[in-house]
């Protein structure tokens, strides 16, 4: 005991000094309090003092405006006697209402004074200073009205009385203006009565209100203020047309003292009982400060633990209300805590179609415990709207002693696992779209070169059975319009054969990716070529064939025979669009009107610059057009809507205008329809040049 006895005087020593410093520090918090609210109590008295000498001058201009309104509706009164008697009329009635005027005189346009007339409440003010020896200051103030168009005001001048005592007084002067000046009207007021007649009576008791000049001197007082501790001043500027005086409050108020002093007590009584209570607490402060570090440490531990995880948990009781989510978790479906905690079904992040199959399954599951221990699928919903998949997986939630108290659920967002599978099963697909096309471009060899030689054949016969012909003819003795017709039809047929033996070889070279052969041709040319085929389809199916080629259209540099075939394969596209859904169904408007069928082939110079000319050709017709659906997928590979279609031709037309530089693309056409149009290079000049005689000599 000895040893410890040193140990425990050196900490009763310090919780001493401890417990003084406390006293010390509640002693002066006491002592601020009480000069606080001493300045506060002396602030709420000068700010109320600021706002009475406010309201004061707005009081004082009020009625000093509300004279001038007066007065101003006096008419002037003439030389004759009637028009001065009505003006000493009006006078006398103002002077009787309003008591701050001690006098009013009527002068005219020399300042000569016509009309007089004195308060009846108080001798004459001029009866011991006569009037005329202030008249350089009437003038002045009357100069300065005429001057400003309004009323002015003199400077105050103090009247001696005939009873000894004296009064501070200033003029107005007022400018009487009907078309032309008339005269004028001077009012005399009195300071003291302006104090006394014009500012409100709402002013409590030991307030004085005075004018002053601006060096302090007092000019005139209303109210005495009573004997006190502290003086409160307030001033305000009373600024009038042609003078300015001061407006002056002062209180004698004291601070209230039952305030402070009931605070006092107050803050002593809960000083005693807080020392009180911390003498009480200070013996269980370390072993409480302890627990609470031990306990914040491990609180931290699991927070800093769920933070960490990219995995979403979130906790829900037996009833299915959401107990606990970590960040995870919200920032995967894009919803604050606040909003999930305590959330029964259906769940926030439920899309709307799936809620009620998903509140089915969660009833059953959390009635009948059927939770696979592999996890189970399902899509949730992010606060925006934006739907993903996600694997769930869902245990027991058990307490400390044992009892089920709900479900635990760890959730994984598996969208970029299937983004992964969607990108492969693409590329998968773009494997197979490749060995297809390899295969046709094989399938096209071999038919380049099986068909050339039938193709040759069919030319061969076609040109000997012409030669027959024309042989023929020319031992006949008259031309037969048979006979015409039938060279007319064996020179197509040899054409034809001839154009289908260049398209085949000109597949069989771009399949082979084989330097191919462009010429310079002119847009009509290419025109031409492929209307014998257009008219022919066209008559078929009922469609009216319209073809505007524009006169300044310039020659192209293009493979010819390609170019030809995308015309036809675009053009047959056209006139198929337009058979409706069975090919023999006619065409309809939005409104149900039948539509004409009309295929428009058109050709017209494109947008250009300094560097490169081109020319656009365009296919339009009226059909049902493409939806966003399929215009999402057009020009890919073994892409069709045909039941007999292989789905390359547009894959190949716009291959083949690449390959020269242009560009094909489509629009809708209002009310229906669609434009296809693509664009080829503009010949250099020396070959359009040579492509113009060439056109000459054909001709």
């Amino acid at each position: 005991m000895t040893l410890k006895s040193p140990r425990l005087a050196g900490w009763a020593s310090q919780r001493t000094s401890l417990w003084l410093l406390l006293l010390v520090l509640v002693l002066a918090l006491l002592g601020l309090l009480i000069w606080l609210a001493g300045r506060y109590e002396a602030s709420l008295v000068q700010s109320r003092l600021d706002h009475n000498v406010a309201e004061a001058v707005v009081d004082i201009r009020s009625g000093l405006n509300r004279d001038i309104q007066e007065l101003q509706a006096f008419k002037a009164p003439y030389a004759h006697e009637p028009g001065m008697a009505s003006w000493t009329l009006s006078a006398g009635r103002m002077l009787h209402e309003s008591r701050e005027i001690l006098r009013l005189e009527w002068r005219n346009q020399t300042l000569d004074v016509l009309g007089v007339v004195e308060t009846s409440f108080r001798s004459p003010v001029f009866e011991r200073l006569k009037r005329n020896s202030l008249q350089a200051d009437v003038n002045l103030t009357c100069n300065t009205a005429r001057r400003m168009s309004g009323a002015a005001y003199s400077a105050s001048y103090f009247l001696p009385q005939a009873d000894g005592l004296g009064l501070e007084v200033l003029d107005m002067c007022l400018p009487v203006v009907a078309g032309s000046l008339s005269g004028y009207t001077v009012a005399t007021y009195s300071l003291q009565s302006i104090l006394g007649e014009l500012v409100g009576q709402t002013f409590s008791r030991g307030v004085a209100l005075s004018f002053t000049e601006a060096d302090g001197t007092r000019l005139a007082l209303q109210g005495t203020p009573l004997r006190g501790s502290r003086i409160f001043v307030a001033q305000h500027l009373l600024d009038l047309p042609g003078t300015t005086l001061v407006v002056r409050m002062e209180s004698r108020l004291g601070t209230p003292a039952l305030f402070p002093n009931v605070l006092t007590a107050l803050v002593a009584a809960m000083s005693l009982a807080l020392l009180v209570v911390l003498f009480l607490l200070g013996r269980d402060m370390r072993r409480r400060l302890q627990a609470e570090h031990d306990l914040g440490e491990a609180l931290a531990f699991r927070k800093a633990m769920e933070n960490s995880l990219l995995t979403g948990l979130r906790a829900r009781d037996l009833h299915g209300r959401i107990t606990y989510v970590n960040p995870a978790f919200c920032k995967m479906v894009g919803v604050d805590s606040q909003d999930l905690l305590n959330q029964s079904m259906p769940s926030p992040y439920w899309p709307p179609e799936l809620a009620g199959v998903y509140q089915s399954r969660q009833e059953i599951r959390l009635a009948g415990n059927h939770l696979p221990r592999e996890g189970h699928e399902s899509v949730f919903m992010r606060k925006d709207g934006t739907r993903f998949p996600v694997l769930i997986m869902e245990a027991p939630l058990i307490n400390a002693v044992g009892k089920h108290t709900g479900w635990m659920s760890a959730i994984l967002d598996v969208s970029e696992q299937r983004r992964t599978e969607e990108v492969s099963r693409a590329s998968q697909d773009r494997l197979q779209a490749s060995a297809r096309l390899a295969m046709v471009g094989e399938m096209a060899s071999l038919l380049s070169h099986e068909l050339n030689q039938p193709l040759a054949a069919i030319s061969s016969y076609a040109t000997g059975s012409l030669n027959l012909l024309q042989d023929a003819a020319g031992h006949a003795p008259a031309a037969s319009p048979l006979l015409d017709d039938l060279q007319l039809a064996l020179r197509r047929i040899a054409e034809q054969a001839e154009r289908a033996g260049k398209v085949i070889k000109s597949v069989h070279d771009f399949v082979r990716r084989s330097e191919r052969v462009r010429e310079v041709v002119q847009p009509r040319a290419l025109l031409d070529a492929i209307m014998p085929l257009v008219i022919l389809q066209a008559r078929k199916l009922g469609v009216r064939v319209d073809t505007r080629v524009g006169d300044a259209c310039l020659a192209v540099l293009c493979d010819r025979t390609m170019v030809e075939q995308v015309l036809l394969n675009l053009a047959r596209n056209g006139m198929q669009a337009m058979q409706g859904v069975d090919g023999t169904s006619p065409l309809t408007a939005a409104s149900g009107q039948a539509l004409e069928k009309v295929l428009t082939l058109r050709i017209r110079p494109a947008a250009s610059n300094a560097q490169s000319q081109w020319v656009e050709f365009a296919v339009i017709d009226h059909g049902e057009g493409i939806s966003e659906k399929v215009a999402q997928q057009l020009f890919t590979p073994f892409f069709t809507t045909k039941p007999e279609g292989m789905g390359l031709g547009l894959s190949l037309c716009r291959t083949v205008i690449e390959q020269h530089g242009g560009f094909l693309g489509y629009e809708s056409v209002q009310p229906q329809g669609t434009i296809f149009s693509f664009t080829l290079p503009v010949a250099a000049a020396g070959q359009a040049g040579a492509a113009t005689q060439g056109a000459f000599e054909e001709s």
